[in-house]
């Protein structure tokens, strides 16, 4: 035991040399004395332990302080309390097992109370640990906020687009599945792409009859069975992008009846009851590839539509002027809205100046022809730039996916900001106005009717990332009033007016830091704040706040807290190292929300993993970006040629791969917009397929894990979701975000889940992709169904003729 008692003895004392060390250096940067006083207190244990002089007791004193303090510090917030009081559990428990009197070698009271104090350590910790099991941080519905399940029709419909219609509202109207049954849900069919990668596949299927229609990362297209999941034909552009290989969805076209010309028909054959032949491409699937390509394929045959631009294609570097290969292309889905395809295009962030244009332009779905293009730096070019010209060069992009208003004739456009990101000088005329804005654009000229901007000259890369909700907002009168809804990286949630822009819910300009910035750089005095809707995991961030597994990086990013700049949001990029919160990945993502229309409730997911950035002078930059290489999600340094500074930015975690702040990292929320308050949150998934340093250890612990992909709402008040960092697909009570059903996934999903009604058979679908969670090492290329055991689907459920 005496070897045992050194051996720990020896550990504590390291323990305590680098508790000490480090107190030491962040009371110099004016934080907590805490590690200092704990660090100096395991060298004495550590030393009278070696000598066999007591030194539980002081160990045992440490945690019992311990605990005094994190309660006073953080309160009863479980996962603040772990990292600052498991250890020193821990170690006390151990401490008093190895003590002589646990051996009975003690005679005495002073032996039964170090054997009782072992039980009682190691029961708490024991405790502690299996707390890490249940959820913490949850928000439950208040009595005043009214929820009545909804009612679906279960008749066969479409889902044509991204967010099922061009609305964006991802709600599937059937009620087949529902809260009685959904436990019995079972996989139905599995397609494999055989798209294996590079990239991730994060793409929302179609479904159109008794077809489903899916891309994978490298934009092939396949068709498949509704019911079966049988392969009908695939089509594969080849397309070899060298990075962020993805497509997120496909558009889908259907020629007007008049337009439907009948080539070859007898009319002598047709009075006698001869069949119509089908026109070729009468339906179209419309892809946009990774290589800025748009495709128009017949959806019954998937052969390319011959009278569609150049044998079924455009080219989408027609007017862009020089793209140098993987600095243009198209990752959303693209929005099919009366008889025109309207695209966007991403380029790619803080490369240089004069990257491609951000121009949005509307082709012909039927033959391909550029009918509009919105050049917000030009607004004179219409079409095509005149000879010699291309569109102007570095404005603020829309990567993610529009919604559009039939109605109101009115496409809705998120921008992104003009490159590069993280410097606002010398940008293109026109930008400042459009940076980070949602633009109505008439859908016939594709002239704007409005805008509304979210971030005033956007150096944080808070491009709007979501395709806009389009829904009834109810006013303070109760009255419904047509409005979009706008997520935002930022946390924000904004609703307008649909027709006029104009804030239905109260929009506050704040002050925001004004220090910190280099010397070239203009900030914006104050930022529009959603005053009148929630705020989703914006609390300001201060040195209580950080997180670790362990007392040793909690203490590690403790430092790292005081030794950067952080001024709360808009903390501006410097010459030194700063926090930005929410980081650049979210906040809300391409994600986007789904709603419950009946009930006016939103549900969306969100990341709360904060961001480093600094900028580098030009001199210094090519010995920094030797230093510092970039990383596999396109975070790193980055040069922004032909400006002072390039600049470094990534997602900030500690030494162990373990985001700096605490838990939840991400969550699942429900929005109710009568009330204008969260009705329901919960932490995202578990910290299962993780671990520290990348070592997975399978500990379904409850932490809440950064979500991508979005949320499908069903008129059954159910919600699904994939987009975790555990591998599984999970539904939730919409009423107040119990967990359901969940299924293991062969690898994580970041895609948002679809569902479809088969006009075949009747039976209700759920539908996910699933090639792999963001940030994972493990791909697939699977596409699963999921249904209810055909003996469980209810007979009367079937669809309307």
């Amino acid at each position: 035991m005496a070897v045992l008692r050194r051996l720990f003895a020896f550990a504590l004392g390291l323990m305590g040399v680098g508790l000490l060390a480090g107190g030491i250096w962040l009371l110099l940067l004016k934080g907590s004395p805490y590690y200092l006083l704990a660090g100096a207190a395991y060298l004495w244990a550590a030393w009278c332990l070696w000598r066999d002089r007591g030194g539980a007791g002081i160990v045992a004193a440490v945690a019992v302080l311990t605990i005094v303090w994190a309660l006073w510090e953080s309160g009863m917030d479980y996962w603040a309390l772990f990292p600052r009081v498991m250890a020193p559990l821990a170690l006390a428990a151990v401490a008093l097992w190895v003590a002589p009197a646990v051996q009975g070698t003690t005679p005495g009271w002073r032996g039964k109370l170090r054997q009782v104090g072992a039980v009682m350590f190691t029961l708490l910790f024991m405790a502690g640990f299996a707390f890490a099991f249940h959820q913490h941080g949850v928000i439950q519905p208040g009595k005043d906020i009214a929820y009545q399940p909804p009612k679906g029709d279960n008749a066969a419909s479409e889902w044509s687009a991204y967010g099922r219609t061009t609305e964006g509202l991802r709600n599937a109207p059937f009620d087949q599945i529902n809260l009685k049954n959904v436990a019995q849900l079972t996989q139905a069919w599995m397609y494999r792409t055989g798209d294996n990668g590079p990239g991730v596949d994060q793409n929302t299927p179609l479904q159109i009859g008794d077809t489903v229609y899916s891309c994978s990362r490298n934009n092939i297209v396949s068709a498949l069975d509704a019911d079966t999941g049988a392969l009908r034909w695939k089509h594969d552009p080849v397309v070899r992008a060298p990075f962020w290989q993805r497509c997120r969805g496909l558009g889908f076209y259907r020629l007007p009846a008049e337009a439907m010309v009948i080539a070859s028909a007898d009319a002598a054959d047709l009075a006698n009851g001869g069949s119509m032949p089908v026109q070729a491409c009468a339906e179209r699937i419309i892809e946009t590839t990774a290589d800025a390509r748009l495709i128009a394929l017949d959806a019954r045959t998937g052969q390319p539509c011959g009278g569609f631009g150049n044998g079924g294609t455009v080219q989408l570097s027609q007017g862009m002027g020089q793209i140098d290969k993987g600095f243009y292309f198209q990752t959303s889905a693209p929005l099919v809205a009366r008889d025109v395809v309207v695209i966007g295009g991403w380029v790619v962030d803080n490369q240089r100046r004069e990257e491609p244009s951000g121009v949005i332009r509307a082709f012909s779905a039927r033959t391909g022809e550029l009918v509009w293009a919105w050049d917000l730096g030009n607004p004179e070019i219409t079409r095509l730039p005149p000879e010699g010209q291309t569109y102007t060069r570095g404005t603020p992009n829309m990567w993610t996916a529009a919604a559009y208003d039939d109605a109101l004739g009115l496409v809705y456009a998120p921008l992104g900001n003009a490159t590069p990101d993280y410097f606002g000088q010398g940008r293109p005329a026109g930008s400042e106005a459009y940076n980070s804005s949602l633009v109505a654009l008439d859908i016939t000229t594709g002239r704007p009717r409005w805008k509304f901007q979210t971030v005033h000259h956007d150096i944080w890369d808070y491009n709007l990332p979501s395709q806009p909700a389009l829904l009834d907002f109810p006013d303070e009168t109760g009255r419904n009033v047509a409005a979009v809804l706008q997520t935002t990286k930022r946390g924000q949630i904004f609703v307008l007016d649909r027709a006029t822009g104009r804030p239905l819910s109260e929009v506050v300009e704040r002050p925001v830091p004004q220090n910190g910035a280099v010397p070239e750089e203009t900030l914006s005095p104050t930022q529009p704040y959603s005053a009148g809707m929630p705020s989703i995991g914006v609390q300001k961030l201060d040195e209580r706040r950080m997180w670790g597994m362990t007392m040793f990086d909690h203490l590690a990013c403790r430092i790292a807290f005081r030794k950067m700049r952080y001024d709360g949001d808009f903390t501006p990029p410097g010459t030194q190292m700063a926090i930005q919160h929410p980081g650049n990945i979210g906040g809300m993502n391409w994600g986007s929300v789904s709603v419950d229309t009946q009930n006016q409730r939103v549900f969306l997911n969100d990341i709360r993993v904060p961001s480093i950035f600094q900028l580098i002078p030009r001199e210094a930059y090519a010995a920094f970006s030797k230093t510092h290489p970039p990383v596999s999600d396109g975070h790193g340094p980055s040069p922004q040629d032909g400006t002072p500074y390039g600049v470094y930015t990534t997602i900030w975690f500690s030494r162990l791969g373990v985001p700096c702040v605490q838990p939840p990292f991400g969550t699942l929320s429900a929005l109710d917009l009568r009330t204008r308050r969260i009705a329901w949150q919960i932490p995202a998934g578990t910290a299962e397929q993780l671990g520290p340093a990348g070592v997975r250890l399978g500990l379904p612990m409850k932490m809440g894990m950064p979500t991508y992909g979005g949320t499908l709402s069903t008129d059954a008040g159910l919600v699904f979701f994939a987009g975790f960092q555990d591998y599984y697909l999970r539904a939730f009570d919409a009423r107040d975000g119990r967990e359901v059903w969940k299924a293991p996934l062969p690898v994580g999903a970041s895609a948002t889940p679809m569902s479809y009604v088969s006009p075949k058979t009747g039976r209700q679908y759920i539908l996910v992709s699933v090639g792999g969670s963001a940030y994972s090492k493990d791909v697939g290329d699977y596409v699963i169904a999921y249904a209810l055991p055909e003996k469980g689907a209810d007979a009367g459920a079937r669809p309307k003729r």
